[in-house]
């Protein structure tokens, strides 16, 4: 069964109640035949009143019908929209799962990007040159990771532990207060961009791993980084006992 509970917390108010009323009664046949069953069906219509409680009592019509499965109709075309792409797959996209929890998973190559700090840290926030980027997330959790180089990774391809704050040995990133909003009808390309813009616009504010994410302090090189204007240093990327494959199940 598919758990609804969060979906009727958010916004979801009674429309319309249904009751079916069904009535067997045995139909005679001839001598050679055995007595067979029919099953009459009726169906009762109720509006639901501003208690909650169910108002108006009618036999359900035939507009009430279409009206129904016209509803029906555009609520699962919306969830089918679910991680699917708008148009051809973006280059940056490695593989999507779209079953009930489903994810995508996808690489950014190296870039420039805005990060903050919190003011604890004594690091600057601004601008820095990170590295290649793998992605894993569905509409709850983030896991990143980093990757040597900025060719398109392949099944081959070495896996290292992303080299930032706030985030667990396993690449699981602690989001902190970040308030997720990501619904089930969110297409590919607005929940890759989605996630990026909820990683990139928190603060950074502690390590999680003992600022062991790089081959020095994690901590002190984004402080040594801050301002440079310089390449992130492929050296100091540690190599994770992770492949492509694992991440993909």
């Amino acid at each position: 069964m598919k758990n609804i509970t969060q979906q009727f917390n958010s916004g979801f108010v009674p429309y319309k109640a249904l009751l079916i009323y069904k009535h067997e009664r045995e139909q005679e046949m001839n001598q050679f035949q055995c007595n067979e069953a029919e099953t009459e069906i009726y169906v009762e219509s109720y509006d639901i009143g501003g208690n909650g409680k169910p108002i108006n009592a009618h036999p359900l019509s035939i507009k009430e019908m279409n009206a129904l499965h016209a509803l029906l109709q555009t609520s699962q075309e919306l969830q089918d929209t679910y991680l699917k792409s708008k148009g051809l797959l973006s280059n940056k996209v490695l593989y999507v799962n779209q079953q009930a929890n489903g994810y995508a998973i996808w690489y950014t190559p190296p870039q420039e990007v805005t990060l903050f700090f919190v003011e604890s840290l004594q690091i600057p926030s601004g601008k820095f040159h990170i590295p290649a980027m793998l992605w894993k997330a569905n509409a709850d959790t983030l896991h990143v990771y980093a990757l040597k180089g900025k060719a398109k990774p392949n099944e081959h391809t070495k896996i290292c532990h992303a080299p930032f704050l706030n985030i667990y040995g396993s690449g699981q990133v602690c989001m902190g207060t970040v308030q997720i909003n990501i619904g089930k009808t969110t297409c590919l390309e607005d929940f890759m961009a989605a996630w990026e813009r909820y990683f990139f616009n928190s603060n950074f504010s502690h390590s999680i791993s003992g600022n062991n994410s790089t081959k020095s302090n994690t901590t002190e090189l984004w402080r040594i980084l801050a301002g440079s204007g310089k390449p992130f240093p492929q050296e100091e990327l540690l190599t994770s006992h992770l492949t492509m494959k694992q991440i993909i199940r």
